[in-house]
């Protein structure tokens, strides 16, 4: 069981980039923009929002806090927020936009990293759930800016 643990909190992360991108790439090339123009600025919004959120409240790693050795080596730096369950949380809202079932398997990988990131002790439950909460709202933010500027662009060109 600690094999399962130990690979998906420090690789399972990288899945949900081959799997929107293999999603991306299989859409037709008229809508790789729009995608990318969606895509992008939502991941640097939810990337800003998670290096403000590192810089506003430190949250030591429960290994340092609880002095044991955690099940992967890492570093004793900041814990907050879980910078993997970030990456994954923010292609899992990204995807759910685009095709709900896409989404859903992704968030359920981002599961997998947030509660396999507890498990070896590398992070607090507070890290992982903030990491979701802050890709949530970035997500969902840039959805709405683009959504609002969209509906602006109509209004006016009447």
């Amino acid at each position: 069981m600690n094999l399962f643990f130990i690979f998906s909190a420090e690789y399972l992360f990288i899945a949900p980039i081959i799997i929107l991108g293999a999603y991306f790439i299989h859409q037709p090339r008229a809508s790789w923009l729009r995608l990318a123009l969606f895509a992008v600025p939502a991941g640097l919004l939810t990337w800003i929002f998670g290096l403000i959120a590192n810089h506003v409240y430190v949250d030591p790693r429960p290994f340092v806090v609880d002095h044991f050795i955690p099940l992967i080596s890492h570093t004793s730096d900041n814990g907050f927020p879980s910078d993997h369950t970030l990456l994954a949380a923010a292609f899992a809202a990204v995807g759910m936009y685009w095709n709900k079932w896409l989404g859903t398997v992704l968030w359920i990988i981002t599961g997998i990293i947030a509660v396999a990131r507890v498990y070896v002790g590398v992070h607090h439950p507070l890290d992982v759930l903030a990491s979701i909460l802050f890709a949530l709202i970035a997500v969902s933010a840039w959805h709405w800016i683009l959504a609002r500027r969209t509906k602006n662009k109509m209004r006016h060109s009447f």
